[in-house]
């Protein structure tokens, strides 16, 4: 097949590419490089001057990339949330439309924020918690950000993704929380999990994994701009804590923004690392990690494990938004690193069969197989 996927996210649509590539397709990717990260991508969408100059040099090369056929004849194409590039609705509608009528399936690669996610977020029906609610009350992004929630709400935004739902051949999922949400606006038919890739072939074991540690490295690695939405501005205050009160046992290496090829390489000597605290599911940092046999503390709450069919290998450490049970966690892997070795080994063996990235490319081909086939899904109108 003919494939291209357009917008990325922490490398998940780059990595999806060699997989499948790996399988026998034609993939192009386009994309901003995931902003700061830099990835790959084959064909560059970054707006690299900001303001009005640099929406119109980036429009200007949009159109270029139509005319030249870039973005036609495919038979798949994977949209990274309905804002895919970093354009206004209106201009963002016409770049759709253009995709809509010179492709084949158009379909939603469900793993970032737009409006619904949003609403899935506020509805007291769904999760306990995430970044704008936990329980009853609002949640730390809503709370700092009041400006950010009205800016998804605004009646250009609110009209750009409904048009673009409605247009979708359906949705493929990176989490489950995602999957939850997509669920409320397509048939289950026309959802499928996918999960996020990982070239676990390319990411080796942590050196001396077999190795009780005599004292334990934890490794934090954030962007500022996202940590309060993430939660690690409170996992780091918890662990700096534990660090404090077990200087001989424990050291922290935090580390900001670093783009995506140093990062990886940045965190292999850490047994520990720390990533997300409002989220259900592990996501590319704690599966990246725990690839290399690091032990990630993260969202692994039980609705997640149940989701994916595992029921014995369940090695991710649950965060909860905690300030007294963040500690205690952090205390306790501190004060048991005889636990880290075996932890370890079960990460690797949980992303190589969960998320390998051969795994999560067959998921996508399934799917879209049945889209494909002589009863191809309909736009849902």
């Amino acid at each position: 097949m003919r494939i291209l996927l357009l917008g990325d996210a922490s490398n998940y649509h780059n990595c999806l590419a060699k997989g499948l590539v790996n399988l026998g397709h034609d993939v192009v990717v386009a994309s901003n490089g995931s902003t700061w990260m830099g990835t790959h991508r084959d064909i560059d969408l970054d707006r690299h001057i900001p303001g009005k100059v640099g929406g119109a040099i980036l429009t200007a090369r949009i159109k270029w990339l139509m005319m030249s056929g870039r973005f036609s004849g495919y038979d798949v194409v994977q949209i990274g949330t309905p804002f895919f590039v970093t354009q206004r609705p209106q201009r963002l509608k016409w770049i759709f439309d253009f995709i809509r009528r010179n492709n084949r399936l158009v379909l939603n690669s469900a793993y970032g924020a737009e409006p619904y996610w949003i609403d899935y977020c506020l509805d007291r029906g769904g999760m306990r918690y995430n970044e704008w609610r936990i329980g009853s009350g609002p949640g730390p992004l809503a709370v700092s950000s009041p400006e950010l929630m009205t800016s998804w709400n605004t009646p250009e935004m609110r009209h750009y993704n409904d048009y673009v739902f409605s247009r979708f051949d359906g949705a493929v999922s990176a989490l489950w929380e995602y999957n939850e949400e997509m669920l409320r606006h397509f048939p289950a038919e026309k959802v499928a999990y996918a999960g996020i890739p990982i070239d676990v072939d390319s990411l080796s074991l942590r050196p001396e994994i077999d190795s009780i540690p005599g004292k334990v490295r934890i490794f934090l690695g954030v962007h500022r701009d996202r940590m309060v939405e993430k939660g690690t501005d409170r996992m780091l205050a918890a662990v700096k804590k534990v660090v404090e009160r077990y200087p001989d046992k424990c050291e922290l290496t935090y580390v900001e923004s670093v783009p995506y090829k140093d990062y990886v390489g940045m965190m292999r000597s850490s047994h520990i690392i720390l990533d997300q605290l409002y989220s259900y599911t592990p996501a590319t940092n704690a599966m990246l990690a725990m690839a290399q046999g690091i032990v990630a503390v993260t969202g692994a709450e039980p609705e997640f494990y149940d989701f994916i069919d595992e029921h014995d290998n369940r090695p991710i450490i649950n965060a909860v938004p905690d300030d007294e049970a963040l500690f205690r966690t952090f205390e306790d892997i501190v004060l048991h690193p005889e636990r880290i070795p075996a932890q370890s080994r079960a990460s690797r063996d949980f992303v190589a069969t969960h998320n390998h990235l051969d795994v999560v490319s067959r998921r996508f081909l399934d799917f879209w197989a049945k889209g494909l086939s002589k009863t191809p899904f309909t736009n849902i109108c």
